[in-house]
């Protein structure tokens, strides 16, 4: 049996199992630090103290890490970046990030330019070339002194070669400039991809620093084995992509926590409620993997068109503050310092552990700190959280049938009442880790699309190039090819083009080759 070790950053703990097979060797809970990178570090060293194995036997690494998206939320971190559209005449009245917020726009540093050029949907040029204005951008860009350029042109996940003209343009003058080129992170709608290049591009700096320190980490503790990290569609990449498309992560711990779900109970559909200290993240299992959303979804603020999981994010965890007499939980929270700030632990804070401490139904910290809690407070705010709980669960049902909930998290053991209209919940065995179950048993992935069209390619043809193109991409994240296999085929007819045409998207899966 092949050991791994999965770790998943959250907002309160870091959490890190070692498996063989399917059975769980060690599972360690650690405070979330300031530094993610140190909880990560101390996660790893808890989870190899308890390894009844070697270390030489560990033969991967998974990590879920939410720094990408903390940068992107925070507006820290960031590298200034030069964001650069062909698609004149078209757009002129939409520049890049006109409806991104200003602080974020502001920490990329403002510099937008426009270009004539780019596609139709047909393959026709927009415009032709002008070699003399494409010129005057890579002279400014070089003026500004940024390391780092995001390049955009309309239709280019049909024909990506105005992006690949520019970046081979721009790599001859200044060869040090790192290039995103929004076809490599696929999808049609040029303003959600832009904007999904811009902010991958901004993030490559903090991606060669996190991913190295995590490579030092493991060299460091004598661990002689790849390390992977996890991406938001539930599968995994090893980390010279991830270095390349760090904003792939963002939401990769909601998705480890249903994927963990899953494998925990067989089940490939159900409702999952992960609780941390923070959050309470719902979510819908369909075929063992997350529903994705069917909208673009916002990132800091800005619409992009990432595969990302739809999730209700409800801000209800075991450090939610209790106010109003039991009547409102949250949103704030004491987070990672619950053990300082709680009422239970000593602090003045009242908590939702607090409250199922009270309760008897947690065995933390010092029961009779709570002796004076008003009882009814108590029962107050017992119900608002199931009610709470429960209601956000009935807006993530899409089916009349019946779905079973599955609770994991640290939160879960929060949930001590019926929920309304919920007729199995399902506590599984380490469902304290599920989130980093999910990352350790992760797979790879890949995903292309295709315009099926009159004049160009049939339907079957589209298919058939993006099966192809998705497989060479999971090949590159590090699947084994004879594991590969198309788990969805999505075909959507795109009603605003003159003629009939349907965008065809392929996502193939392979287990992780570790030889």
């Amino acid at each position: 049996m092949t050991l791994r070790i999965g770790i998943d950053v959250g907002g309160t703990h870091t959490d890190a199992v070692l498996v063989e097979g399917d059975n769980v060797l060690a599972a360690v809970k650690a405070r979330t630090s300031v530094d993610v990178e140190a909880g990560v570090v101390a996660a790893l060293e808890a989870v190899l103290a308890e390894s009844p194995r070697p270390r030489r036997a560990v033969r991967a690494v998974m990590i879920g890490t939410t720094q990408f998206t903390n940068a992107v939320v925070a507006r820290r971190d960031l590298a200034p970046t030069a964001i650069v559209r062909i698609s004149l005449p078209a757009g002129r009245e939409l520049p890049p990030t006109l409806d991104w917020p200003a602080e974020l726009a502001t920490a990329l540093g403002g510099q937008v330019y426009m270009l004539p050029g780019g596609r139709r949907f047909d393959g026709r040029a927009l415009a032709a070339d002008d070699p003399a204005a494409t010129a005057r951008v890579i002279e400014a860009i070089a003026a500004s002194g940024v390391g780092t350029v995001a390049v955009t042109s309309a239709f280019s996940a049909l024909d990506p070669a105005p992006e690949r003209a520019f970046a081979a343009e721009l790599a001859a003058r200044l060869p040090q400039v790192r290039v995103v080129m929004s076809h490599q992170l696929g999808g049609h709608g040029i303003l959600e991809r832009e904007n999904a290049a811009a902010l991958n591009a901004a993030l490559l700096p903090l991606a060669e620093r996190v991913i190295g320190a995590f490579e030092r980490a493991l060299a460091d503790r004598g661990l002689a084995c790849p390390l992977y990290v996890s991406q938001n569609d539930g599968t995994l990449m090893a980390t010279g992509f991830a270095r390349r498309f760090p904003a792939l992560t963002f939401a990769s711990g909601p998705t480890n926590s249903l994927r963990g779900a899953s494998l925990l109970t067989g089940l490939a559909e159900a409702i999952v409620v992960d609780i941390g200290g923070t959050t309470a993240d719902i979510g819908v299992l369909r075929q063992g993997f997350p529903r994705e959303s069917g909208t673009g979804v916002l990132v800091g603020g800005v619409r992009t068109n990432f595969r990302m999981p739809d999730i209700l994010a409800l801000g209800l965890g075991g450090g939610s503050v209790v106010r109003a007499g039991g009547a409102r939980l949250g949103p704030d929270s004491v987070g990672h310092a619950l053990e300082v700030q709680a009422l239970a632990f000593g602090g003045d804070t009242l908590t939702v552990t607090d409250i199922a401490i009270a309760e008897g139904q947690l065995d933390l910290g010092e029961r009779a700190r709570l002796a004076d809690l008003d009882p009814a407070v108590v029962a107050r705010a017992g119900a608002t959280l199931h009610a709470m709980l429960a209601e956000a669960i009935d807006r993530m049902r899409t089916r009349r049938r019946a779905l079973p909930v599955i609770l994991v998290g640290g939160g879960a053991s929060l949930v001590y009442q019926p929920l309304r209209g919920v007729e199995e919940v399902i506590r599984p065995p380490y469902a304290h880790v599920a989130n980093a179950l999910g990352a350790a048993h992760a797979e790879v992935s890949g995903e292309a699309e295709r315009l099926a069209r009159p004049g160009g390619l049939t339907r079957a043809a589209a298919i058939e190039e993006a099966t192809r193109a998705a497989q060479a991409q999971a090949l590159a994240a590090g699947a084994a090819a004879s594991s590969l296999r198309t788990v969805d085929v999505a075909e959507t007819q795109l009603a605003y083009l003159a003629e009939a045409a349907a965008r065809i998207r392929v996502r193939v899966i392979g287990q992780l080759c570790l030889q």
